[in-house]
């Protein structure tokens, strides 16, 4: 008896997008004409927020309707990503601002990503850079081989017990109640130092253009930051702390493809967390050391 032939599934398209304000407003004060008496007697008009919730809703439906009929299709909201199974094969479709994208990013294994703006009125962002209508011909390019994708560094931290978190922008390690964090600062030449500081930040190119930029203009340059697509991390102590039993003399440089800092932890209750989103943090404490390099994996931005 001859085998039956195998079935191919069609693609997969996977809306990712996030509550919008005035859905947040309505869960805290339960009805939208309650929160806008509330917001009037204190002179504040919700305007806005029911003009960017519209937006939002209708870049949603056109996306929507842009999906092939015979395809498959799926949706997740940004605070449900941790738990979403994402299939290889899937084509990954983010309505939202840049940071969606980068909350996105982490839980991804190479499937194409398109950022979509819902109000290009608004400007276009360094992620999201196609508007709801031209979702159909993405969609069509990606599924023939012909679109065009930028392969973006990501970077990835981990524990010597195997756990790992990864990131677009950056990780953040330090004190989880914002008080100094201690630890001791391993360089890929050898330099070491104990430190007291703020944490650290270790960032890709594309967080390059957000909180590691801040950290290098507040050192006034000194080196240039990373491209997007480059191998290479940058990395900043926030307000390095000297004492008789710590320095501050190692505070900022780059990490070439394959070099990696490592911090020996010192102090208590230290998290890891990465692209801003605390909630989903590694912690560590007394004795553990984490580990910092470019991840293997990369986010394939479609153009």
């Amino acid at each position: 008896m001859a085998p039956s032939p195998r079935t191919t599934l069609a693609p997969r398209v996977v809306l990712v997008h996030r509550r919008t304000e005035r859905e947040e407003i309505v869960a805290e004060q339960g009805t939208w004409g309650q929160a806008e008496f509330v917001q009037r007697m204190r002179g504040v008009s919700l305007d806005a927020v029911q003009q960017r919730h519209e937006r939002l809703g209708e870049a949603l439906r056109t996306a929507s309707a842009a999906i092939p009929k015979q395809w498959r299709r799926g949706a997740v909201l940004r605070d449900d990503l941790d738990r979403f199974l994402f299939e290889p094969e899937d084509v990954v479709v983010v309505v939202g601002p840049d940071g969606l994208v980068a909350n996105t990013a982490k839980y991804l294994t190479g499937q194409p990503v398109i950022g979509v703006n819902p109000d290009p009125a608004s400007g276009w962002g360094v992620l999201v850079r196609h508007a709801p209508q031209d979702l159909a011909g993405l969609l069509d390019a990606v599924a023939n081989g012909s679109a065009r994708a930028e392969q973006r560094t990501m970077v990835r931290a981990a524990t010597a017990e195997g756990d790992s978190i990864t990131a677009l922008n950056e990780v953040y390690l330090g004190h989880r109640g914002h008080q100094s964090a201690r630890y001791r600062l391993s360089l890929p030449d050898g330099s070491q130092e104990h430190q007291s500081s703020s944490g650290l930040l270790i960032g890709t190119g594309t967080g390059a253009t957000g909180w590691c930029l801040s950290a290098s203009r507040q050192r006034g340059g000194g080196f240039e930051l990373p491209q997007p697509t480059d191998s290479a991390l940058s990395w900043f102590v926030r307000e390095a702390w000297p004492s008789p039993t710590t320095g501050a003399d190692l505070t900022a440089g780059l990490l070439s493809g394959g070099q990696e800092l490592t911090i020996l932890v010192e102090s208590e209750e230290l998290v890891v967390f990465g692209d801003g989103i605390e909630a989903d943090r590694l912690s560590v404490g007394w004795g553990q050391s984490v580990t910092v390099r470019t991840s293997d994996r990369r986010l394939r931005l479609v153009l």
